[in-house]
């Protein structure tokens, strides 16, 4: 991996490539259990999911010098019941992108997807078994939840943030 790696919308090339980064993240934090992105019907085919949900988008972080070589991703979703506020989701890097800032500009591009939507607030699940995730969101300007906003699907996780964006 030479330079800076490139940020694009998924496409239906990315999906096993994002599906093997995703089981590996969470199989690696002793996550994977029901009621996290482990489990999700979609991870298979997050481009598809993504194209036809609504007021949704996912990024995809691949090397410079090869387009077809994923490092990660993430994308925003909508929350149900509320207008207002997205979803991050699956933000996910391999660990050779770790450490760059890739999560950072990841993060970055899904706000302004975000806010082109028309959202103006971003919701995240975590975990505490991902200390950098959560040192990430808190870095970034999120507020730590007690609980999670209702109907949220991931009740195998523990930590809930939000962020006016």
């Amino acid at each position: 991996m030479t330079g800076m790696p490139k940020i694009r919308e998924i496409q239906p090339k990315d999906d096993a490539q994002m599906k093997k980064i995703l089981k590996f993240c969470l199989e690696e934090a002793d996550l994977a259990l029901p009621g996290t992105a482990y489990f999700d019907p979609q991870i298979g085919e997050l481009a598809e999911y993504y194209a036809h949900t609504t007021r949704a988008k996912y990024f995809v972080a691949v090397a410079d010098t090869d387009d077809d070589q994923v490092l990660g991703g993430c994308g925003i979703g909508p929350v149900a019941d509320f207008e207002d506020i997205c979803e991050l989701q699956k933000l996910y890097l391999t660990p050779a992108a770790r450490g760059q800032g890739l999560s950072k500009r990841l993060l970055a591009k899904s706000i302004a997807a975000a806010k082109a939507f028309g959202y103006e607030r971003m919701y995240v699940v975590t975990d505490t078994k991902l200390p950098i995730a959560n040192k990430l969101y808190q870095a970034q300007g999120f507020t730590r939840l007690p609980h999670a906003l209702a109907d949220d699907p991931h009740d195998g996780c523990d930590t809930w943030y939000i962020k006016d964006i």
